[in-house]
């Protein structure tokens, strides 16, 4: 069992807090673990499972959802010029259907509008046909699709939200 589903009995409610150092190990496994599913379909793994951490902390943006002292989720925001990227959303897969990445996803936008961005983009391989459903409910449009430049096998799904301003 891994040390992310020891939580499932229990019941306190997930924070969000911006992650440290000291939290690399934790994300690197709550990520390998969420995306692992994905493995077989692209004969490879994802980006985020790939991704240093250590640096992602330093560089970028990166929140811990986390109870009872356990990763549950993690996120990943990118700043870029004109928009706020997410990088990554991961909900441990023990976790998954509980309105956790719902979670993050708002505080992807809301990360996003305090400083200052009028708009959120992502990517995603257009085999996890499940995430792309996901951001789509959450009135995220495709913006297109390209091939991915690194694997020419895979398919690239862009889609973006435009924020309206809180008040």
């Amino acid at each position: 069992m891994s040390k992310t589903s020891d939580f499932m009995s229990a019941h306190e409610e997930p924070i969000l807090r911006r992650a440290v150092p000291a939290d690399v190990a934790a994300i690197t496994r709550c990520t390998g673990a969420a995306y692992r599913k994905y493995v077989p379909r692209l004969g490879r793994e994802p980006k985020p499972m790939v991704a240093d951490y250590g640096r992602m902390i330093a560089e970028h943006q990166v929140w811990i959802a986390e109870a009872g002292g356990l990763c549950l989720g993690t996120l990943t925001l990118v700043p870029d010029r004109d928009h706020m990227l997410i990088f990554s959303v991961a909900v441990d897969p023990g976790h998954q259907g509980r309105g956790l990445g719902r979670r993050l996803m708002s505080l992807a936008e809301e990360e996003a509008r305090r400083q200052g961005f009028g708009e959120v983009r992502l990517y995603t391989n257009a085999r996890m046909t499940e995430n792309i459903a996901f951001y789509a409910r959450l009135d995220y449009a495709e913006d297109g699709r390209r091939p991915h430049e690194e694997h020419r096998d895979s398919v690239l799904v862009f889609m973006s939200k435009s924020l309206r301003p809180v008040g």
